[in-house]
């Protein structure tokens, strides 16, 4: 092997491959998020972000039958209201990438068929958002692609029942419980900014799998904890720079429990970040809400507070510079019947203004 063959990804900065560090790399070109959207149920438009939602369902079935073809509507909509507001045909969109918590993908794979675009399922659990983020800026960076649409949804009723009980079983919910949003967010990723972009995505940090032996269904911000530490520490430290680069770095959804056990994790790594720090679970959903405990979770949380509240930030120059940082739980009803511990990951999206 040739030498040089053989340093390639061990310098801090590869020009060739624009990668960073072990984990991250710089976009080569710029890439734009031109456009989003979001749509939410009834509990979450009652939230503190009710108001800053595209649209809100008048029921938590969406005109359907069934909780999974609901939350498959929720994600077709999503992307039509995207593509209206940016005056964009889906002729023009050279792929689509989509994801949900359900198995298969199906209310991805169900919502979006008629739409007729190349289609990438993706699964990540909560993460997802970051994950096609991250993916769509590599496909746009590297010239594969001009415009491509993330897309992921989740469901209170359709999560639950996969993921934690019956929901005729009325059980009992602890302080560290995060309920499902019932939500989906769409964006459009660009190399050509449009009249008025929210933002660029400047570079990503691609997580980990993180086991910290966690079995706890009703404490998924502290099994993703340990994921989003390790991401965001990887950023710092692959780009040589720390928390206050950022005016904001935004976990998906850890909840309010979780974000303590971030602090925590982080602190022993020497980073502080609590001064600049939310989650978007947190801000989901208000502490009055009852059957919110400790904030929001599910694929469509992150989505839809990215689309409806942070991105609008970093378009009027409120913030600069924002860590976008979603955070999944990966398991299933094979995995936790047979005893396996809950696996984190998590993905970090660097958003800078485009001013």
């Amino acid at each position: 092997m040739k030498e040089t063959e053989k340093n390639i990804g061990n310098d801090k900065k590869d020009e060739a491959m624009h990668k960073m560090g072990r984990q991250s790399a710089q976009m080569p070109r710029p890439v734009y998020i031109r456009e989003s959207a979001s749509i939410v149920g009834q509990k979450e438009s009652k939230g503190p972000l009710g108001e800053l939602f595209d649209m809100v369902g008048e029921d938590e079935m969406f005109g359907c039958k069934t909780w999974e073809e609901a939350e498959s509507t929720l994600q077709k909509e999503a992307v039509l209201l995207l593509l209206g507001k940016a005056k964009e045909k889906k002729e023009n969109i050279h792929f689509l990438l989509g994801g949900d918590l359900l198995g298969q993908t199906i209310a991805s794979s169900f919502g979006i068929k008629e739409l007729d675009i190349p289609f990438l399922g993706l699964f990540g659990a909560c993460s997802t958002s970051g994950e096609s983020l991250a993916l769509a800026s590599m496909i746009l960076g590297g010239g594969f692609a001009q415009n491509v649409v993330c897309v992921t949804s989740s469901h209170f009723g359709s999560a639950e029942k996969e993921f934690r009980f019956p929901m005729e079983y009325g059980g009992q919910r602890p302080p560290c419980y995060t309920r499902t949003v019932t939500g989906s967010g769409a964006f459009l990723v660009s190399t050509a900014p449009g009249e008025h972009p929210y933002a660029v995505i400047s570079g990503i940090t691609v997580g980990k799998i993180v086991d910290m032996n966690m079995k706890d269904t009703f404490n998924m911000g502290c099994c993703m904890a340990p994921a989003a530490a390790d991401v965001i520490a990887s950023n710092f430290e692959d780009f040589g720079h720390g928390p206050d680069y950022y005016d904001k770095i935004i976990t998906g959804d850890l909840g309010r429990v979780g974000q303590e056990a971030l602090f925590h994790l982080l602190q022993q790594r020497g980073y502080d970040i609590s001064a600049c720090h939310t989650d978007c679970g947190m801000e989901m959903f208000d502490t009055s809400q009852d059957g919110t405990e400790s904030g929001g979770s599910g694929c469509g949380c992150a989505a839809s507070v990215l689309a409806s509240y942070i991105l609008p930030k970093i378009r009027d120059g409120e913030w600069k510079r924002v860590l976008f940082v979603p955070t999944g739980a990966l398991l299933n009803k094979t995995s936790f019947n047979e005893g396996k511990p809950i696996l984190g990951i998590a993905h970090a999206v660097m958003l800078e203004s485009a001013v």
